[in-house]
């Protein structure tokens, strides 16, 4: 008998060798039959349906209150299904083919990838499987297709309990930090479950027909099944149901902050206040620890844990549910075990965000943690509950002064004349966008000054603004949407009457502020960043024969926000030898200075612009390349702090300005 045979390579060879077996010329499968029960009595199928029908109940009795909770929560006024093919699109490479689970941790990603697909597999065989205990199956074993079929699902069953068997010793064993340091008997159990759901399914492979052990069989992987559904919405397994729905409705675009609806919506204040979305995706949570793992600011000893915010979300909506007057943000830190997290969420945790976005692209069921922390800070900056020393006096240099250093307009125009810049009229191509940095900081105006040689050098028009403000970002990514929403108008109308058609710029900041978030009160002009300009003229750039190496660091909102990552590396390439960071494109580490803490004061625990440095100058390289002015900021000290020789820092503009011929002045084409 083939079964007798299959059996005995597996106890001489293994899961291996019985894989090998089943790929024999002379198999078939018509010969290796699965055994299933060949008669059920009323009794039987009776007491099956009563087992079917209390999994099924106490599934929804707890199902059923995070459902309401999801429905209850207040509508997203801005959700739209366009654009329907992008979501399709997520839907089919993040869910179907688990492409971010495998992309970002392959052995453990390619394995929960075979249990995801086993399945995906095992759902017709489990349907076949309910329906023959009521004398309604479907797929016969001895038939052609059955015979197939059931042969196709064993394979997966031997990847699936290998994987569940690898992610269990993982879990309990190996216990990487992120995964947090409670262990979850649940989800021990579960995957023991896992696990006995396939090894029953292949012992009904081994056994005779028609004996005892093949209704033994078969009521084991019954009972295991019908305990196991019940158990996925008491724990992180619930994502089995909701994340391939997260997924597909996730917010378009990425870290995208949602428009305040009306003149009562102050933000994240209270339960009340809690979208569908963000309670769908609070619930969906896998706890997989890699927001945790890729957070700069958890990497480096600060209070916040992006996986705690949305499991203390969660917390919270279970107990005060969506319709709650109870505040969401409290001013201390409630001490916690890792999970659960603690019912309240932290004040402090939520401004130790640097809104990098690591987070979010980490995440494989479309948690989109950066716009709830966002949302969150409005509801504290918004209402005033959010008292800091440093937060205030960045909202009065920007309401008063216009720029986030608080100086005076007056040393911007001092600058622009002493560069000898031109004054945008319209007639110009450009208009060279100079923002915080680049008008008032010394080194900042270095790279502006520098960027206006390199357009000069082209013979590209350019212009500059009489009066310039600071676009807004770090008010918008610290909650304070009055102070955001006045530069916005402003800068929407600096443009409107200069009649600007195309802007450039040398920060990220600025271009993503300009492009996504100003768009909630107009549309802003075409705006580039300079590495995008640089890159596309990069053939009438001098080359440089120097060799020097050179290690590029990406820029968060460059890189993960606008997907930008090889223009600016077409410029270094220019310049010298590129060398790449330990961490680079999408998984780039931040440098600290998003989310407006580059104006916060000073951090806790270890610096995170110096933990980046320390990687930086690890690589050898003579000159450390970057492509954003606060990047360049965080780095000027951190460099000389972590290393005794640290290497050059300059920005991209100033390594291709370097080659261009001296008597080339810095002032722009009229």
């Amino acid at each position: 008998m083939v079964a007798e045979a299959l059996l005995a390579v597996v106890g001489t060879r293994g899961l291996a060798g019985a894989m090998l077996f089943l790929q024999q010329p002379d198999f078939h499968p018509l010969r290796v039959a699965l055994a299933e029960p060949e008669h059920f009595s009323w009794l039987e199928s009776a007491l099956l349906i009563l087992c079917i029908a209390t999994s099924l109940g106490l599934f929804f009795r707890r199902f059923g209150p995070i459902l309401r909770n999801i429905l209850r929560s207040k509508k997203d006024a801005d959700f739209s299904l366009h654009p329907i093919g992008r979501r399709v699109w997520d839907f089919v490479w993040e869910v179907l083919c688990q492409g971010k689970v495998i992309r970002q941790r392959p052995l453990p990603g390619l394995a929960h990838a075979f249990v995801f697909w086993g399945f995906l597999a095992f759902a017709l065989v489990s349907l076949n499987h309910m329906a023959s205990g009521m004398r309604l199956g479907f797929l016969p074993p001895t038939s052609l297709i059955g015979g197939f079929y059931f042969i196709f699902a064993a394979l997966w069953a031997l990847l699936v309990a290998v994987s569940i068997a690898g992610l269990f010793i993982r879990r309990f064993f190996v216990r990487p930090i992120w995964l947090g340091k409670k262990l979850s008997y649940e989800s021990g159990f579960i995957s023991f479950l896992i696990f006995l759901l396939m090894v029953t399914y292949l012992g009904a492979f081994f056994v005779v027909a028609g004996g005892t052990a093949v209704k033994a069989l078969w009521w084991t992987h019954t009972l295991a099944l019908l305990v196991f559904l019940p158990l996925i919405p008491h724990t992180k397994h619930l994502h089995l149901v909701l994340s391939p729905i997260t997924v597909f409705l996730k917010r378009d675009g990425f870290s995208k902050i949602p428009p305040l609806s009306g003149d009562e919506d102050f933000g994240l204040v209270a339960g009340k206040d809690v979208t569908q979305l963000i309670s769908l995706q609070t619930y969906s949570c896998v706890e997989c620890g890699r927001c945790t793992e890729h957070c700069p600011a958890s990497t480096t000893g600060k209070v916040l844990n992006p996986k705690e915010i949305i499991l203390g979300m969660r917390s919270y909506l279970n107990e005060f549910g969506p319709t709650s007057e109870c505040v969401l943000l409290t001013e201390g830190r409630i001490t916690s075990p890792d999970n659960p997290p603690a019912k309240y969420l932290s004040m402090e945790a939520a401004f130790e965000c640097t809104t990098c976005g690591s987070c979010e692209f980490q995440c494989p069921v479309g948690i989109q943690h950066v716009p709830i922390i966002v949302g969150l800070r409005r509801g504290a900056s918004n209402t005033g509950a959010w008292e800091d020393d440093y937060g205030t006096k960045l909202f009065l240099a920007l309401e008063k002064n216009g720029n986030a250093l608080g100086l005076s307009a007056m040393e911007r125009d001092k600058f622009i004349q002493k560069q000898a810049f031109p004054i945008f009229d319209g007639t110009q191509e450009y208009c060279l966008w100079l923002g915080c940095m680049g008008g008032y900081d010394p080194k900042g105006r270095e790279i502006i000054a520098d960027f206006a040689r390199v357009m000069k050098h082209l013979g590209t028009t350019f212009g500059v603004l009489k009066k310039e403000k600071c676009t807004g970002d770090p008010a918008r990514r610290l909650g304070n949407d009055l102070v955001f929403q006045t530069l916005a108008e402003s800068g929407l109308k600096a443009f409107e009457t200069a009649k600007v058609q195309k802007i450039v710029a040398i920060c990220p900041h600025c271009v993503r502020t300009i492009a996504n978030d100003w768009r909630e009160f107009g549309v802003a002009p075409e705006i580039e960043h300079h590495s995008e300009f640089m890159a596309r003229h990069k053939d009438r750039l001098p080359k440089q024969s120097s060799g020097e190496s050179i290690v590029y660091h990406d820029p968060c909102y460059l890189g993960r926000y606008q997907n930008i990552y090889d223009e600016p590396r077409a410029v270094v390439a220019q310049a010298g030898s590129l060398v790449e960071a330990p961490r680079s494109h999408e998984r780039s580490f931040c440098c600290g200075a998003g989310g407006g803490l580059a104006f916060l004061g000073e951090e806790q625990g270890e610096r995170v612009s110096h933990v980046r440095a320390k990687e930086l100058a690890g690589t050898g390289a003579q000159v450390v390349g970057t492509a954003c002015p606060f990047c360049n900021t965080m780095f000027r000290d951190a460099l000389s702090a972590v290393s005794q020789a640290p290497p050059q820092l300059l920005d991209i503009a100033q390594l291709t300005a370097r080659a261009l011929p001296a008597q080339e002045s810095s002032g722009g084409v009229q």
